[in-house]
């Protein structure tokens, strides 16, 4: 049986059906027959497509976890989170729901149960679980071994006292929250995203340390079921990836909400007390501090390579990960990398989208190319940020050779009626050719719009362009369209319109 005892917390019944899935107790490791067409170390996103892909085309695969297959993904990420940010938006609506005819009396305000939230989101992860699990990999034909993984060699593996020779190797052991150099903050104790979602209940009061997504959401969710919460970050703007002015619109919302920023903080110190945790930072305003019941460190993230004795696999790696060419290649040419541990794109899609191409030029000596990808990104807040292709910064650092429109969404009939206005969409393009290079939405739901522009990217369509498709009115993804037709207006040249004028003239 595999050594490798996982514990999740809290275990109910539905903790106990995702590890009964993502890492069986009573598992027995297979015994290897022969050398492996191809041994995929990690079983979160990317590992498992790449392992069901290979099986899939008929090939011998062994797939290798040592903690909960589906991975950061299922267990601590993507799944947990935004069915905790779903719960939050549950929460906060009935309270905003005046301005739609909806009174509630003073006297019987909604009651919000953090746990009841919290056993739901267990429930449907236990339930998503089966798609991650050990006997479906099994059925479809993969080795399945758990337990932790070591290179002998470059062309052979240990995993639990079992050597398992390989022709190709994909290594997706994915990444984890980093840990912050601050003083007194391992003693004070803190929460990641590994150990957030296994509260029960909601702390009076909450130190988010980083405004990035992870940062950002679930600051947001946190406050919407009652807690006091406080953001240290030591940029100076939230999400800082993200398009400036975007940003800006998100921390207005989040400081009607109520949660306290403190941007451009350097934190020097953690400490615990009778009162709480406290964390002290400077910003240029002398010593500062804010305390809380919990920390939640959203600082992030470094690579899972401890224990792979990669050097004896001829394998590079640095302090971000797994060194990888545009192939997806590592230093040893019989293994490649994909997903977090290799990537700068620390999403799930991407890890999809990386292991589809590692698996190809592994086992067919294809020569996909990674920087081929065009990868989007949405940051799942209220409202959502989603994100593709060319930055604002990167297009002013181009200058005129970049053509920029932006579309408010207080233009959208759709964002009016539903009292979603606030935000906007924004796309750069070649300003010769007309060939989308990038766009920045805000909105309600901009991570499920996002796609049409990624599209565009792909085929490298012209701005105007977009306001060929036609979208079902009223949508807020309409608003696509609408700044393809302004871009066609801007093609329009005054000799042009003079001489439609003449035309139309003669034509009376």
């Amino acid at each position: 049986m595999a050594s490798s005892k996982p514990v999740v917390s809290p275990l109910d019944e539905y903790n106990q059906t995702l590890i009964n899935n993502a890492h069986p107790p009573e598992w027995i490791n297979p015994k290897p027959q022969g050398r492996y067409n191809l041994v995929v170390v990690g079983g979160g996103t990317a590992g498992l497509v790449a392992a069901a892909g290979a099986a899939g085309l008929g090939a011998r695969v062994a797939l290798i976890e040592r903690h909960l297959l589906g991975g950061d993904c299922l267990v601590s990420g993507c799944v947990p989170s935004k069915a905790l940010i779903r719960a939050s938006r549950a929460a906060y609506e009935p309270m905003h729901s005046a301005e739609f005819g909806v009174h509630l009396p003073p006297s019987n305000p909604p009651r919000l149960e953090f746990g009841d939230a919290m056993q739901r989101m267990r429930r449907l992860r236990s339930q998503i679980s089966f798609h991650d699990s050990a006997q479906r990999f099994a059925k479809l034909g993969v080795d399945v071994f758990l337990g932790q993984a070591a290179f002998i060699s470059k062309n052979m593996i240990d995993v639990e006292g079992a050597r398992l020779e390989f022709a190709r190797a994909i290594l997706a052991n994915g990444a984890r929250a980093a840990v912050l150099p601050v003083a007194g903050l391992e003693d004070a104790g803190y929460l990641t995203n590994e150990s957030v979602f296994s509260l029960t209940r909601c702390p009076a009061s909450l130190i988010v340390i980083g405004a990035g997504p992870i940062g950002c959401e679930l600051a947001q969710a946190f406050r919407r079921f009652g807690a006091e919460v406080s953001v240290v970050s030591i940029d100076p703007q939230i999400l800082p990836r993200e398009d400036a002015d975007a940003a800006a619109l998100l921390q207005q919302q989040l400081e009607r909400e109520g949660v306290r920023l403190f941007l451009g903080a350097r934190v020097r110190l953690a400490e615990k007390s009778s009162v709480g945790k406290t964390i002290v930072f400077e910003r240029g305003q002398g010593v500062e501090h804010v305390t809380a019941d919990e920390i939640l460190v959203a600082a992030g993230r470094s690579p899972n390579i401890e224990g792979l004795n990669l050097e004896a696999a001829g394998v590079q790696y640095h302090a971000k990960g797994v060194s990888v060419d545009d192939h997806l290649r590592t230093t040893n040419p019989r293994i490649y990398a994909a997903g977090d541990i290799c990537s700068s794109y620390q999403f799930t899609h991407a890890a999809e989208a990386l292991a589809r191409i590692a698996l190809q030029n592994a086992l067919f000596f294809g020569r996909k190319k990674a920087s081929d990808l065009v990868i989007p990104w949405c940051t799942y807040t209220d409202p959502e940020i989603a994100h593709v292709g060319l930055s604002s910064s990167e297009a002013q650092k181009l200058g005129p050779r970049v053509g920029t429109i932006t579309l408010q969404l207080d233009s959208n009939d759709r964002a009016i009626v539903d009292g979603e206005s606030d935000g906007f969409l924004r796309v750069h393009f070649n300003s010769e050719k007309g060939a989308v290079l990038g766009a920045t939405l805000i909105s309600k739901h901009a991570g499920e719009s996002i796609g049409e522009l990624v599209l565009a990217i792909q085929k490298k369509m012209k701005v105007w362009e977009l306001g060929s498709i036609i979208h079902p009115y009223p949508t807020q993804a309409e608003i696509i369209k609408r700044l393809g037709d302004a871009a066609l207006r801007t093609r329009l040249k005054p000799w042009m319109k003079k001489l439609l004028q003449k035309i139309l003239s003669l034509r009376r």
